[in-house]
């Protein structure tokens, strides 16, 4: 079982190089150690949970993203403080974080996402590229809610062991596809909580018709989380109209003065 080498070249760099991190991390601690931390980490959240309730009440479910820097824009937000925006967030009407922590392509930290999740009492996703169990367990010691499974970097055997590998950790699983192919992939796994992400990873263009195409496929009961080129009330109402209600923003948030201020003028 291994990482889909074959994957789009800006892609396929990003998990050369995590393949490599994640050897790294394993020789500074053991699994062992990591599975430990785990179980000593605080009560998870609820990522799922808290999405699914927001949609229930007729409201949208924002993910906001702590994101400082991407491969594509560079850095995005100069002054970058975690703790504070995760704050912003919650006032804004946030319903939970994503927090990216991969350090050579966004700039991330694990700090980053400590800091975020202490600072307020929402779930948090961790953001970054998982192609070993190892990460699952890391990502709970840190205090992560969830984790983001990419199908685009997965052979179908991994993404099914990290997904199960998720559930032993009681963390939750956002499988994140940007085609039929790869939703067809997911699917295979009954997941309750599916992201399209509307950015082609051959072009970095992005498109919402890419959530709109996708979604005659979808089967009842899985909730839609549409993530890229979410950017105006324009772009929300649009999806809402499509009976979309889960979104997950980031650079909408990260390029405004106050974040949250941001995310509130666009979603309520």
């Amino acid at each position: 079982m291994s990482a889909k080498l074959t994957a789009p070249t800006v892609l396929k760099k990003i998990v050369d190089r995590k393949i490599e991190e994640v050897a790294e991390r394993k020789a500074q601690r053991s699994p062992s150690e990591v599975r430990a931390l785990a179980a000593a980490a605080s009560p998870v959240r609820g990522f799922s949970q808290a999405l699914a309730a927001r949609v229930a009440q007729g409201d949208p479910a924002v993910i906001a993203e702590v994101k400082k820097a991407s491969p594509s824009k560079g850095v995005i937000r100069p002054n970058f403080v975690p703790a504070e925006i995760a704050r912003s967030y919650a006032a804004g009407g946030a319903a939970c974080l994503s927090v990216l922590t991969d350090i050579d392509f966004f700039q991330g930290a694990d700090r980053y996402l400590q800091e975020a999740r202490a600072a307020c009492e929402l779930p948090v996703i961790r953001k970054d590229f998982t192609i070993d169990p190892y990460q699952i367990w890391e990502a709970r010691a840190l205090g992560a809610d969830a984790v983001l499974l990419i199908v685009s970097c997965l052979e179908l055997p991994l993404l099914t062991d990290l997904y199960a590998c998720a559930q032993e950790a009681g963390l939750d699983a956002l499988i994140e596809v940007h085609d039929l192919n790869e939703l067809h992939q997911a699917l295979t796994l009954s997941p309750s909580l599916v992201g399209i992400n509307n950015r082609n990873l051959r072009t970095f263009d992005t498109s919402l018709d890419t959530t709109i195409e996708l979604l005659s496929a979808m089967p009842d009961g899985v909730q839609v989380v549409t993530e890229s080129g979410i950017h105006t009330r324009a772009d929300v109402d649009n999806m809402r109209g499509h009976n979309v209600h889960t979104f997950l923003v980031g650079e909408a948030f990260m390029r405004a003065e106050e974040p949250g201020v941001q995310l509130r003028d666009m979603f309520f």
